[in-house]
Formats: C-alpha cells, sequence, structure tokens
C-alpha cells in the first residue's frame, strides 16, 4: 500500500508498491475509449439527507451490499480503519464509486484544502463546576479535559473507489491532473490517494451540496449569475491550464444555495488540451475550408438519399467522452481537434436549463438524435454550417425541423408557459440571454471564453453604492 503525502505543497509522484505475485501490471495499456456514456461520478447523493444538507447520517441504514462493499474495501488496505469510518455511498458511475466518510485523523496534517476551516467558530462548552479534590474529572497533566478536541466538528471526505477495470493511463491522469489543479478556486482538490494492488482511491473532500433538482427550478436571474459566475470561475483556472473537464453538468458542480458557493468536481474524463488530436478543418482558414469542401463535394456528387452500401470513406476517429445531453456540436461531428470550448457549450445547456425551467433540457439516445436536437432549436441551415466547419454533411428529412429554427428567447417564453400571454422577458432575462446566444454558439472559435465570461454583463459583480447604503442605514437608526 502506498500512501501519498497530505500536504499539497508536496510534488505529486506514485511510489511503487513492493514486488507481490498479486500485484497489476500498472505498465499495461488499455484500449482506446473513444465514447463514454454518462458517467454519473459526481459526489452528489441521490439520497434526500444529503439534499437538506445534513451530515448526521451516521444512524442511516446502509443496505447489506452496501455494507458488504465497505467492508471489503476497508480490508483491502492496511490500517484504513484508524485513519477514515465509512459511512455510506453517495454515488456510483462507470468508472468509480464514492463513499462518504469521517478523516479520524483531520488534525494530525495540513488541511489548507478546507475552504470551511476558516469560516467555522468555535464555540465555548456550557459551564461546569470541576472541584480540584476531583481527580477523575482532570486529566493526567491535571487540566481541564481538551473541550475543543472533545467538542470538534466531525469532518468528513469522500473517498472515490476507482473501478479496477479502469485504464491505469486514466487513473494516473485523474490524479497528475487534480494535483495541478491544487488551489484553483472552486476546483474539488485532491487530498492523497493510496493503492494496494490493482485498487487505487483518491480521498477528496467532502463539499455541503444540494441536489440540483430540488433548487434550479426557484432560481432567480441573480441566484443564476452566482451560480455560473462561481462555475466560470472554476473553468478558468481549468483552462488556463488547458485542460478540458469533458464532462460538465449539474452533478458534477455541487452548489450550495445557502451558502451561494460551488465546487467542480470528477475529472476522470479530462484530459489536456491536444491530447491524441489531429488537425481539423474548423481551425483552417476560412478560404482553404471552402476550397477543400467543394472539393469534396464534386466528387461525392450531390446529397444522397440514404447509405451507399460500399462507403469507401475512412473512419474517422474522436473522443466523444461526455454525458448525452451536454455534448458540444463539436464532440458530436467528430472534431479531430476540440478545444476548451466544448465545457463552455455545457455550461450553456446549464444555463438554458435554469431559464426553461426544464431538466433534462436535451434527452438524446445518441448522437444521432442529439443532432436533431440542436437542429431543431437552430435550424437546418445553422446546422449544415456548423458541420461543414468540421468537414462534415448535415442532411434531414424531417419535417418538423425548420430553416431557420426558433430564437432562444421563444423558446424559454414557451417552456415556462408564457408564450400564449403576451408576456415578454425581464431586462435582467435578457441579458441572461444575450449571454447564453455566447455560451450556445455553434462555432467553437467564435464562442465565448471562460475569462471572457467572466468580464459578461451577465456574470459581472455589481459594485455597491455604498452612499445609499450608508443612507439607508442612517434611516433605520432614526
Amino acid at each position: 500500500m502506498n500512501w501519498f503525502d497530505r500536504a499539497p505543497d508536496k510534488c505529486f509522484a506514485i511510489h511503487e508498491d513492493a514486488s507481490s505475485t498479486q500485484d497489476t501490471d500498472m505498465s499495461e495499456q488499455a484500449g482506446p475509449e473513444d465514447d463514454y456514456e454518462e458517467t454519473g461520478e459526481g459526489i452528489e447523493g441521490a439520497d434526500d439527507e444529503d439534499s437538506d444538507y445534513s451530515d448526521s447520517s451516521d444512524d442511516n441504514a446502509v443496505d447489506d451490499n452496501t455494507q458488504h462493499e465497505m467492508e471489503n474495501l476497508q480490508r483491502a488496505f492496511h490500517g484504513f480503519t484508524n485513519m477514515y469510518r465509512l459511512i455510506k455511498r453517495i454515488g456510483e458511475g462507470t468508472f468509480s464509486t464514492v463513499y462518504k466518510a469521517e478523516d479520524l485523523r483531520y488534525d494530525h496534517y495540513d488541511n489548507s484544502w478546507d475552504i470551511e476551516k476558516d469560516s467555522e467558530k468555535w464555540s465555548p462548552p456550557p459551564l461546569k463546576s470541576y472541584p480540584s479534590t476531583n481527580t477523575s474529572s482532570m486529566t493526567m497533566g491535571g487540566s481541564l479535559p481538551d473541550f475543543d478536541q472533545r467538542r470538534r466538528k466531525r469532518k468528513y471526505v469522500a473517498i472515490k473507489k476507482i473501478t479496477v477495470t479502469s485504464s491505469p493511463t486514466r487513473i494516473l491522469n485523474e490524479l497528475e491532473l487534480l494535483h495541478d489543479l491544487r488551489n484553483c478556486p472552486s476546483v474539488c482538490p485532491l487530498i492523497t490517494a493510496f493503492r494496494s494492488t490493482d485498487q487505487v482511491v483518491a480521498i477528496l473532500p467532502y463539499f455541503r451540496h444540494a441536489d440540483f433538482r430540488t433548487y434550479f427550478r426557484n432560481m432567480t436571474v441573480s441566484d443564476t449569475a452566482i451560480y455560473l459566475r462561481s462555475l466560470f470561475t472554476a473553468l478558468s483556472f481549468v483552462h488556463d491550464r488547458n485542460i478540458l473537464h469533458r464532462d460538465i453538468k449539474p452533478t458534477n458542480f455541487l452548489y450550495d444555495p445557502s451558502r451561494r458557493r460551488g465546487v467542480l468536481v470528477d475529472f476522470g474524463l479530462a484530459e489536456r488540451e491536444g491530447t491524441d488530436c489531429k488537425s481539423c478543418m474548423c481551425h483552417d482558414d476560412p478560404l482553404l475550408r471552402k476550397s477543400r469542401l467543394r472539393a469534396a463535394h464534386d466528387a461525392n456528387g450531390a446529397p444522397h438519399n440514404g447509405y451507399p452500401k460500399q462507403d469507401t470513406r475512412p473512419a474517422r476517429r474522436a473522443n466523444r467522452a461526455g454525458t448525452r445531453g451536454f455534448r458540444a456540436p463539436e464532440v458530436l461531428f467528430k472534431c479531430t481537434e476540440q478545444t476548451t470550448k466544448i465545457d463552455i457549450w455545457s455550461v450553456g445547456v446549464i444555463l438554458l436549463t435554469i431559464l426553461s425551467r426544464r431538466f433534462p433540457f436535451f434527452n438524446s439516445a445518441d448522437d444521432v438524435e442529439a443532432m436533431i436536437e440542436i437542429a431543431t432549436i437552430f435550424g437546418q441551415k445553422r446546422m449544415r454550417s456548423a458541420a461543414q466547419l468540421h468537414g462534415c454533411m448535415f442532411e434531414t428529412t424531417i419535417p418538423t425541423i425548420g430553416t431557420t429554427g426558433f430564437s432562444l428567447e421563444r423558446i424559454i417564453l414557451w417552456s415556462t408557459c408564457r408564450s400564449d400571454t403576451g408576456e415578454e422577458l425581464t431586462p435582467d432575462e435578457k441579458t441572461a440571454v444575450s449571454f447564453l446566444y455566447r455560451c450556445l454558439d455553434l462555432d467553437p472559435g467564435r464562442r465565448i471564453s471562460a475569462e471572457e465570461a467572466l468580464r459578461h454583463e451577465f456574470l459581472r459583480e455589481r459594485s455597491v453604492d455604498l452612499g445609499a447604503e450608508e443612507e439607508e442605514m442612517d434611516i433605520l437608526a432614526v
């Protein structure tokens, strides 16, 4: 077993286990995986207790299967029970299972990662008399009991058990990215990680949060701006380090509405920009791209009704990692040179979900249906242009897909049952929609960046009028 140093200022490195006949060869390379379905690896739990901000879950019943899994995990690592006390399973996905646990040795380590540490205030214990002759109430050193230790608030962590069938390269990639992103605001830090034979476990902070489905319909435009400002703050630092998250969705952004603070989690599908990529037309000069498309059109002729039986075109392979409904158009068109702008599209889908009060907004079963859903909104003309950016053709005979599509304003009014009443969007909603257009631009080259988003009028923090505030305080004083 190998423990990584918990201090964040230490250099990240994986130390090999002592040779053992039970060790798995971590140097084996798994086959390429260019399509990941919904991962569901977010630390957000589906139970009501987590959604209601309760941390007193110790007495909750755990089913037999979960209890058996937790016991196996504790036996897999020597000394595990001396450091962590497993409480329950709070998440399960394709590549990992996440458990909530109490950190029993929190006070023995550097906890600079704990964003709530400074905000906690110690409350004095109730008064109680301690006669000097009563040695049973005294410590061995003759002083009063250590109330700070006895009354210390329990500290919880999220223990992510990575599936043993996961690629060793992917596991190492996730841990290295988390280490590189340490000290980034609104990004979940890696506390430590350890391995025993073929089992790898990552220790992450447990963040108090609510289920997105319980609060998004009640969010005002101001609440939405604060939510997205926190998310874009995280993405700004992630993208500044040329890292693509690839799986932005509500369950991977743990948000606490009462504190108006969120944390970006789950970097299991993340990668550095430019990893295993080939040049794509979307980065070519427009004139060059137009000539290449014209040559391809002349070679293949007019659009065909159906598919050729003998398709001689070479297969295109591209990373399509992500969650259905949140994948950007360039991912669906198998762009071979994807950028951090794919995360911006996913944030745009979240914003559209909040403004329309509909979750999930896109609910496709595969990539073809996903293209049809996007085309229904943006229309065939713009969807065809988006496809040509990546050297693809988009054609459909579905009669419900118009040429020009619909405006986002009209979709939001219809979704919120205001289209028949003649009611219009409020000024704040119009500002939010103008920002939404920048996030959901079909052309990734024109799509807004995370840094630009933080400077947009919609997310820019409003300055407080100190004069008006002081005047209000004077009125209250009178």
